[in-house]
């Protein structure tokens, strides 16, 4: 059996994740800026007797949580990057972040649905125009994190070259994205829709006399804010599971050994992310040829997101 483990570069430190510093220090502000407005609502909510505007308040106070978890998570990554105990690096310390963040958002969203259905069953008088004003307030502080924490939020593919001179494209969906940057930002898109649903709640309510809105708008924005955590949930889950087996990075390993100048067959193959976007492969394979490890890693090489490659061939008779 012929075996090579090799990282892509050469270099057998497995630091793999580039770290985000702009995400560290935009996180921190906009985790600041949360905490203020927080106060703000809750005590705005109290005072006025506006379940919308308690609502958003109690929320906010969870998403400075999780906001100051994702900081957090930043500073352990880039404070253990060099520690030896992290074989592929610190990179699921921002994922496990993430997935953290799924979990308060979905008590959050339980939390928002009793109260408000608590509030519909019981309603009592609100102070309308005060509590507009903090709700407008807020929302314009959601807008402000969101500008902070907006990153890489959207799809994009790459290139490849292959040896044999054609290139091959694909998207890579959400690899790229910052998971634990996109958990802060959902957190504050979550907590800027349950705003625009409490100033149209207080607006309702002030012209038409519609008290029920409130509650209403805030049960609305539980269920937004539970479909967007079950979505990260899976998001952060399949990474922390190392479900990549149906990535397109799979088949274009596959590929790669269908090209080989010596026939080959896959026998075992495991992929698992170590960074953003950047994953490590192990691959098994039975050749009866003349193939060597170092020949398959030169081959798989084109492909800039498997960081780290791991061959292993078994001969068999031809």
């Amino acid at each position: 059996m012929q075996h090579a483990a090799h990282p892509q570069d050469g270099r057998h430190d497995h630091q793999f994740h580039e770290g985000n510093p702009l995400a560290e220090r935009n996180t921190l502000r906009a985790a600041l800026l949360t905490v203020v407005m927080m106060v703000v609502e809750i005590a705005g909510g109290w005072l006025f007797n506006s379940m919308a505007l308690l609502a958003d308040g109690w929320h906010m106070s969870s998403h400075a949580l999780a906001l100051g978890l994702a900081f957090f998570a930043y500073v352990a990554a880039r404070r253990f990057k060099g520690d030896a105990r992290f074989a592929f690096g610190t990179f699921k310390i921002e994922i496990l972040a993430s997935y953290t963040s799924a979990i308060l958002l979905l008590g959050v969203a339980a939390l928002m649905m009793f109260e408000s259905v608590a509030r519909l069953l019981s309603p009592s008088p609100i102070h309308y125009q005060q509590a507009i004003a903090i709700a407008v307030i807020g929302l314009l502080v959601n807008l402000a994190c969101a500008w902070l924490l907006r990153g890489e939020h959207h799809h994009h593919g790459h290139d490849h070259a292959h040896g044999h001179d054609h290139h091959h494209g694909h998207d890579h969906h959400d690899h790229g994205h910052d998971l634990n940057l996109r958990a802060a930002y959902l957190h504050v898109l979550a907590d800027a829709a349950t705003s625009v649903a409490a100033i149209i709640a207080l607006i309702g309510g002030l012209i038409w006399g519609a008290a029920w809105l409130d509650p209403l708008m805030g049960m609305i924005g539980s269920v937004l804010v539970a479909v967007w955590s079950v979505g990260l949930l899976k998001q952060s889950g399949r990474v922390l599971l190392d479900a990549e087996m149906n990535d397109p990075v799979v088949e274009e390993i596959r590929e790669v050994v269908a090209e080989l100048p010596y026939p080959a067959r896959i026998t075992d193959l495991h992929l698992w992310r170590v960074g953003k976007s950047r994953y490590a492969c192990i691959v098994s394979l039975a050749s009866s040829g003349e193939l060597t490890p170092e020949l398959v890693r030169q081959r798989l090489q084109v492909h800039e997101e498997l960081a780290h490659i791991t061959v292993e061939i078994n001969l068999i008779p031809a």
